[in-house]
């Protein structure tokens, strides 16, 4: 697992850094509307049958949810049309559900509700995931939250990185909250992280998942567990 004091790009030191006390909340993006897998993605069970197994009960969404309530007290699901479909899944996973009343606008609206909502929720730190995907493992998010926790105050988010890719789960504080929440509704979240890269740590793990695109039946087929 990577030491988060010393494979920051940039060679960040923290070592002298007095450790943040953050109060996370989790947030997965689930407004998208799945055309090219011809059904919600957040509703694909979890692992798949492809991986030699029954297709149990869980779903990307449930097994995400799962998964950052081991590490939030609350859990936000952003959904868009697909609400009534998701609602029941969300309440049965102790989730709560925010609703994008605009998801024609795309991904970043979405971000800007559930990130709204932390702020409202009185959460001052988000973990941010999208629902597309399988969940990273427990060790990933770990090592993102304890680098996030000993990050000196300069830094406001950090982003795993996983064969130079950047992705998903990542952590984004209160400073770098705001920032997607001032910017107009036509940026995306890649540009406001350019636009803020000195105070954003990438932190190097070993876990495919982080970076893992279903976008079709086929990308779906081809996951292991």
């Amino acid at each position: 697992m990577p030491n988060p004091f010393t494979d920051f790009p940039g060679a960040f030191w923290y070592g002298a850094c007095m450790a943040r006390a953050p109060g996370f909340c989790g947030v997965i993006l689930a407004a998208g509307e799945s055309t090219r897998m011809g059904s919600d993605k957040a509703l694909l069970p979890w692992p798949p049958a492809s991986v030699g197994v029954a297709p149990g009960r869980d779903t990307f969404l449930s097994s995400s949810i799962r998964s950052l309530l081991e590490f939030c007290g609350l859990v936000l699901v952003v959904a868009g049309k697909n609400d009534g479909r998701l609602e029941p899944a969300i309440y049965a996973s102790n989730a709560s559900l925010v609703r994008n009343p605009d998801p024609e606008r795309g991904q970043f609206s979405s971000l800007q509700a559930g990130l709204q909502e932390v702020l409202n929720r009185g959460r001052d730190s988000a973990i941010v995931t999208l629902v597309d995907r399988p969940p990273v493992r427990s060790a990933t998010l770990a090592a993102l939250r304890d680098a996030y926790i000993a990050a000196p105050r300069e830094i406001w988010a950090v982003v795993p990185d996983y064969e130079g890719k950047h992705g998903h789960p990542f952590i984004a504080g209160r400073e770098l909250i705001h920032r997607f929440l001032e910017a107009p509704a036509s940026s995306n979240a890649r540009e406001i992280e350019h636009q803020h890269q000195a105070h954003i740590a990438y932190l190097r793990v070993d876990d495919p998942f982080a970076v893992a695109n279903v976008d079709t039946p086929e990308d779906y087929s081809c996951l292991t567990n």
